[in-house]
């Protein structure tokens, strides 16, 4: 038997278990791994209390989707792993855990410069950030507004533009203006007026905006600013991007995501595990939690806090 976080009715973070669960060997193609950080991520509040449809429950469910760890067992096929070697999990199942068996296809090598809570803290946000700005093809002639650039995926997606050639706008309070402006972005703040702010911080205009912030404000100013409406996304604003005339991605699109921009997602785990190696890429790390504080931490998630939320079996 192994310990997994479960939940068996939709609801508020009380009804996060810890719960012992039957511990399974890794199939073809599989790794076994024990988890030393889970990724605690907005989707997981979502799926957890209904807001996200994902079906009924007709028997325990677990959480959690990214992670880092140690491999405990290798499955027939799976080249390139073994025991003891560090990992990144990431678009796994269930990793909030003390075990958990995962593709060798969604598992990373973890180089020693790679804590397991940062490796735990890049798969969704650094997937989404990945994948949302090679959609909008943000390159070197471009001025990117980033709407919340203090959160996890914001500051993703500063940094990847940033390593891109795109000068970055973020849209922070600010008491986090320091960190958006430490990974290169010039930090505006929210509020009243917000897109003469832009408009005084890139005289020369925006030609492509990411909302990571959902709010009226943060859709109505890149309207406002962005001349092309394919170059303006949201990663929260799907039900209704549609009538803005503007595109969604990831948790945020209603139709999902093509072939092509599942490849970035994956795309991005490798290519951020080697940014961080060699020092040009980071991730905020914010309080970490006992796995069986799982329910505090998704209190902490709900409430708001700085930095990637961890657990730590």
């Amino acid at each position: 038997m192994t310990r997994a976080i479960t939940y068996s009715a939709f609801g508020g973070p009380d009804v996060l278990t810890l719960t012992d669960v039957p511990a399974s060997d890794p199939g073809p193609g599989q790794l076994a791994v024990r988890i030393e950080a889970a990724g605690v991520n907005p989707i997981d509040g979502k799926l957890r209390s209904g807001l996200r449809p994902s079906g009924e429950i007709s028997e325990p469910r677990r959480t959690g989707s990214d992670a880092a760890g140690i491999v405990t067992s290798v499955g027939e096929g799976a080249e390139g792993f073994r025991v003891g070697d560090a990992v990144v999990l990431f678009d796994a199942s269930g990793t909030y855990a003390d075990e958990v068996v995962v593709d060798a296809a969604n598992t990373q090598p973890r180089p020693p410069e790679v804590s397991a809570a940062e490796g735990a803290a890049i798969g969704i946000p650094v997937g989404t950030a990945y994948q949302s700005l090679r959609s909008l093809a943000v390159g070197p002639s471009d001025t990117l507004l980033i709407h919340a650039g203090s959160g996890a995926v914001g500051q993703a997606a500063i940094q990847l533009a940033v390593l891109w050639g795109a000068r970055v706008i973020a849209t922070a309070s600010p008491r986090r203006f320091d960190r958006v402006r430490g990974l290169g972005a010039t930090p505006v703040a929210y509020g009243e007026g917000l897109a003469e702010r832009v408009r005084d911080a890139a005289p020369d205009g925006i030609t492509v905006a990411l909302d990571a912030a959902g709010t009226d404000e943060a859709i109505q100013t890149s309207l406002e600013l962005v001349a092309d409406r394919d170059r303006i996304a949201t990663i929260v604003r799907g039900r209704d991007a549609g009538s803005f005339g503007i595109r969604a991605f990831s948790g945020g699109s209603p139709e999902g995501l093509s072939p092509r921009q599942l490849e970035w997602r994956r795309e991005a785990v490798p290519v951020a595990i080697a940014l961080m190696a060699a020092g040009r890429f980071s991730v905020e790390l914010g309080p970490s939690f006992a796995l069986a504080d799982a329910t505090q931490a998704h209190r902490a998630l709900e409430s708001g806090t700085d930095g990637k939320i961890t657990l730590l079996p």
